[in-house]
């Protein structure tokens, strides 16, 4: 019975070989479903339900899986050839017109890679590679959109997919222990994920929540083609102690709005920058005000991939680089992955 809180992996570095399956890592939201007859439920990582966002996935779920099943995947939503995180992420709205409007024009899919349980049966207990080979027949006879994640136990092969699956969004590698239980909210699994450096300006901050004289977090950005300083993300994970370290540090370089890039005026002109005040999407009491800083240093972080023309997940803090032009921080020296068409994963599942 729902909640059930998800397996989760543990980032490792390099691929990890042995007694595994390799899987590809979905970019989407993690989702185990729960189907008895007509009633379907969706359940998240965090164990709200996501049943109503996805009218579309639980009629998909009522015409090709068992009549009574618990299934560990993940929700996407595909545009072309790629999955795409924010398309995604506008799905969950409160308003019903709005939810029944997308799920027509952004339809998602089901990517499913765990059986938890079968009729009667738990299966929780039983090996992955028991799960795994009754999860094949379970879905033998699936349509789109529900599909079953590609899976291999050869790690060359795994680290070809790697290389070539993040061309289709994808996020990396999951790799599972063939004679592994099914253990909630336990980091059992291995994940390997891309990982690449880039040289930004720093922009801005914002402060700590435990008070005005420590660094929450360090906003970053990119000069565009036009000579545009953009606005790519931010790193804020560090020791409390470097927090007010820093602040400190970037006392001089504080500047005001009139003689800052991402000044107030420029929201009106459809710049996508911060706010001088704003509140998060997410989290409507949460203050994303920020102080300008001039745009005069550059720090080299490390990020996985990109969506659109921002970092997909935080970036984390590698080292200042007092040797680079701010100018020179330019997107031109991001890495493009090689193109790949996501009907080839989903067909090889």
């Amino acid at each position: 019975m729902p909640p059930l809180a998800p397996m989760l992996a543990k980032a490792v570095k390099g691929m990890p070989t042995g007694e595994l399956s390799y899987e590809p890592k979905w970019d989407g939201f993690r989702s185990i479903i729960f189907r008895d007859g007509d009633e379907v439920e969706i359940g998240s990582r965090n164990g709200k339900p996501m049943t109503r966002y996805f009218p579309e996935v639980v009629e998909a779920v009522r015409s090709n899986l068992p009549e009574r099943c618990v299934v560990d995947g993940e929700i996407v939503v595909v545009v072309g050839e790629r999955l795409e995180f924010e398309v995604l992420s506008q799905r969950i709205h409160p308003a019903v017109s709005r939810v029944t409007m997308l799920s027509q024009q952004t339809p998602a899919s089901f990517i499913a890679f765990d059986l938890v349980a079968l009729d009667d049966r738990d299966l929780s207990g039983e090996p992955f590679s028991v799960r795994r080979s009754m999860l094949e027949d379970a879905l033998a006879g699936a349509r789109p959109p529900v599909h079953l994640t590609p899976a291999t136990r050869d790690p060359a092969t795994a680290t070809e997919w790697f290389e070539q699956f993040e061309g289709a969004g994808l996020d990396g590698i999951v790799a599972k222990p063939l004679g592994g239980t099914y253990e909630p909210d336990k980091r059992t699994m291995s994940k390997v994920k891309h990982e690449r450096t880039a040289d930004c300006v720093l922009a801005g901050y914002r402060v700590h929540k435990s008070g005005p004289d420590a660094i929450g977090s360090l906003l970053l950005g990119l000069y565009d083609e036009q000579g545009t300083l953009a606005s790519v993300g931010v790193i804020g994970s560090f020791p409390m102690a470097r927090r007010r370290e820093l602040f400190t540090e970037l006392q001089p370089l504080v500047a005001t709005f009139d003689e800052h890039p991402w000044a107030w005026g420029r929201q009106e002109e459809g710049t996508r920058t911060p706010r001088s005040s704003e509140t998060s999407r997410w989290n409507a009491g949460k203050d994303l005000s920020f102080t300008p800083l001039r745009p005069e240093r550059v720090i080299e972080v490390r990020y996985e991939h990109m969506e659109g023309e921002r970092f997909r997940h935080m970036a984390q803090w590698n080292r200042w680089r007092p040797d680079r032009d701010p100018r020179s921080c330019t997107y031109a020296q991001l890495e493009e992955p090689v193109r790949y068409d996501l009907a080839d994963i989903l067909g090889a599942g």
